[in-house]
């Protein structure tokens, strides 16, 4: 779909040569839907396995390494492909892949394991890494550079509305039951990973079909041409501080995926090794083997490195550790709501079944198309509370999940108030103010103020809503070309979402789930740090949008 000529002045979409890139933005933020969707529906999981297999909230984790697991591997891969055959390329080869992994959930039912649905994960987010690698950036070139914030919070709102629907669908097929009040999520769970595969295949052959502008992002740090220049002197201390991070962190990511192979039994007793064991001996032999080479190598950096550009360097670690906080809350919100909140009054339950009642006879009166076309909103009502083992009137599996679904309604608030935000003032600013916000709100909950702490959990998701658009947008800000391999390496960063919930579910399963907030609050902190030196790191202004006067 080529870019139309129109007489407009220059808008969020719109160029001063007349160049409209509004459609091509429409059609590719149906891909954030998309992978909203799907994540959606891996953070209501864990519970679903925790009940299902027995297993405690630090195995359940497991799910969250299988799906950001898929994004480590495939990162680098998508960029790679993303520069050799253009955005439209990336965007196909990612949705053939989410099909792929989606019909994979048909056999995985029948084998009926816990890694065979763990492999169904990872094939998915293996797809989705594309489609973030290539839709993230593209959405930022797609219109005035001033805006590339402002529409890529926009696109993600779209992955917010996804994302409100996939606990709901979740809901549904992981947490169903029969007549006998026996759990059906086993045998149906492969239904709406099934309709996924069916609808990115429809997805994909459309993409084809569909002309899209490879939009170049402008080089205004020079990387094209700073081949063999050297870095100044005054840019060196910072810049290897935040590199050396970098080794620090990707040799933690591999030594999970190190401590996932000695997890299996049998692996693990030959060795004579647990998981952690594992993690904490590779993470460190690998970070004093990076140490090394970095050290013998660093004098060679050029500034025609994307890691000479610290306002890049930083991003990385920023995404790591915003991913980690986002996962680990997604993925615990059922655990928190079904343990953590204070006892429901009894008036809420029977406001909650009265209404279920109404809704079912407001149904029951409608013609039939109508009534089958709304019936889930009394199922979605009924089944909210449960009496739990202290005897106290609490809030369902279900219930928790449902309310999910009210999180991410919060998140898509935040993406929509926070778009105008960015479009008002500094980027690096408003994040700081978002991260200063949630840090805040993880605090309230890690203190356990009851009512309190149960709002400042909805909180975070607004808080959080702008952090991930914005951290890649200023970390892929004026690199050119070289943008979609930046994009690559923020992508890997995901990896964070991998190991933090792991992190996070061993202090909830020894000390409760509101002390594993803590987890959240440090990142959010470091998050807010790098967003107060975004400015000095990138040599700019920060004016609205990212728009700079200059860099390195």
């Amino acid at each position: 779909m080529p870019p139309t000529t129109s007489s407009s002045k220059t808008g969020l979409f719109s160029t001063p040569e007349g160049k409209s890139y509004l459609l091509p933005f429409i059609l590719v933020s149906t891909l954030f839907l998309l992978w909203g969707f799907c994540n959606g529906m891996i953070d209501v999981m864990d519970k679903h396995f925790q009940k299902e297999l027995g297993l405690t909230l630090a195995q359940s984790a497991w799910v969250q390494f299988a799906h950001y697991l898929g994004y480590f591997l495939m990162a680098m891969p998508a960029g790679r492909l993303a520069a050799k055959f253009g955005y439209k390329g990336g965007i196909i080869a990612g949705l053939l892949l989410v099909s792929i992994g989606g019909f994979w959930f048909i056999p995985a039912t029948h084998i009926a394991t816990f890694p065979a649905f763990l492999l169904g994960v990872c094939l998915i987010a293996s797809g989705l890494t594309f489609l973030e690698t290539v839709a993230n950036p593209y959405s930022t070139v797609l219109g005035p550079k001033q805006f590339a914030a402002t529409r890529i919070n926009l696109s993600q709102s779209c992955n917010g509305v996804g994302w409100i629907f996939g606990p709901l669908v979740g809901s549904m097929f992981f947490y169903g039951q029969d007549t006998n009040g026996q759990s059906t999520g086993s045998q149906t769970l492969w239904i709406p990973y099934a309709a996924i595969a069916a609808f990115v295949l429809v997805l994909a052959v459309v993409f084809v079909f569909t002309k899209l502008p490879d939009v170049k992002s402008e080089d205004e740090f020079h990387v094209e041409d700073a081949v063999g220049s050297t870095l100044p002197a005054e840019h060196k201390g910072g810049t290897f501080i935040l590199i050396w991070l970098n080794i620090a962190v990707l040799a933690t990511a591999i030594g999970m995926i190190i401590s996932a192979v000695v997890a299996i039994p049998a692996v693990g007793a030959k060795l004579g090794l647990s998981d952690n064991q594992a993690l904490l001996y590779t993470a460190g032999a690998l970070t004093a083997l990076g140490t090394i080479v970095f050290l013998a190598k660093k004098n060679k950096l050029t500034q025609h490195s994307i890691w000479s550009h610290p306002h890049f360097s930083g991003a990385t670690l920023a995404q790591f550790f915003y991913v980690a906080a986002q996962c680990g809350i997604f993925a615990y919100f059922i655990n928190y709501m079904t343990s953590q909140i204070p006892p429901v009054p009894v008036a809420v339950k029977d406001f909650m079944e009265g209404l279920s009642a109404s809704c079912l006879n407001f149904v029951n009166s409608l013609p039939a198309f109508f009534a089958w076309f709304i019936k889930w909103l009394p199922g979605w009502l009924s089944g909210w509370f449960e009496v739990h083992a202290n005897g106290q009137l609490g809030l369902s599996d279900r219930g928790a999940t449902n309310l999910a679904s009210l999180g991410f309604v919060c998140f898509l608030i935040g993406r929509v108030i926070g778009a105008g935000l960015l479009k008002k003032y500094p980027a690096h600013k408003v994040l700081a103010s978002f991260a200063a916000a949630a840090a805040l709100c993880s605090l309230f909950i890690f203190l356990k103020l009851g009512w309190i702490s149960a709002a400042a959990l909805f909180l975070t998701y607004f808080f959080m809503s702008i952090m991930f658009p914005t951290i890649f947008s200023l970390g892929i800000h004026g690199l050119g070309s070289r943008a979609k391999s930046a994009s690559s390496f923020i992508v890997m960063a995901i990896m964070g979402g991998a190991i933090m919930p792991k992190f996070m579910g061993h202090i909830g399963d020894a000390h409760g789930m509101s002390t594993a907030f803590i987890v959240p609050l440090a990142c959010f902190i470091l998050i807010g740090g790098y967003a107060l030196a975004w400015g000095k790191l990138s040599h700019s202004k920060g004016v609205v949008g990212l728009a700079t006067k200059g860099g390195h």
